[in-house]
């Protein structure tokens, strides 16, 4: 009977962390976040398998990995630094129909597997994609002809992206003005589409 209180108790409390870690399905966990998930399941094993272990020898753990989880999200929230360094960077596997082999090389992607990737997003001519960027939660993001691309995500500018779209300075700051805002800093998002028509997304005082 206490094996099983221990249990219902143990269960309901990584609901709940869980819960508190936000809405994301577990091909969408960012690397740290996969961690925490993990080191969470083991901890919550452990009470449950052994009565002889206090209970809150699982509980405290689990709720300091939750505080250490909720401080690293807030940092990646508010810090391109900090997002950088516990998520990397996107990978960009194929831009302009060319599949870019160094990239492949250095994530560890066969050909066979970007191939697969692409037949599986409905694209599997190389030469109709754009774009196709390795994410940081290992998803293949493609991008056919006549997609968007991301020119300022957070206030942080992508300068790539500016050049590959022909973007100038001068235009962004024009689309920068047009959504209220008085700096890049302050855009919360700005993107391009295929027909070269810019948007912008003036960031809310709250974030």
């Amino acid at each position: 009977m206490v094996s099983f209180i221990r249990t219902i108790i143990m269960y309901l409390l990584v609901v709940l962390v869980m819960r508190l870690m936000g809405k994301r399905q577990i091909g969408q966990l960012q690397p740290y976040e996969f961690v925490i998930a993990l080191m969470i399941s083991d901890l919550a094993a452990l009470p449950m398998q052994d009565s002889s272990i206090p209970l809150w020898s699982g509980v405290v753990p689990i709720l300091s990995l939750l505080l250490m989880q909720l401080l690293i999200s807030f940092g990646v929230l508010k810090s391109n630094r900090i997002r950088r360094f516990m998520c990397g960077r996107p990978c960009v596997m194929v831009r302009d129909g060319v599949i870019i082999e160094k990239n492949l090389s250095d994530q560890m992607y066969t050909l066979d597997d970007l191939l697969e990737a692409l037949r599986m997003k409905g694209c599997p001519d190389v030469r109709n994609v754009k774009l196709a960027v390795l994410e940081n939660n290992g998803e293949l993001s493609v991008l056919p002809e006549g997609g968007v691309t991301d020119i300022v995500i957070g206030g942080c500018v992508i300068r790539e992206n500016m050049k590959r779209a022909g973007i100038t300075r001068e235009a962004l700051d024009e689309a920068v003005r047009s959504c209220g805002a008085s700096s890049v800093k302050d855009v919360f998002y700005c993107y391009v589409n295929g027909s070269g028509e810019m948007t912008a997304q003036k960031r809310s005082a709250c974030l």
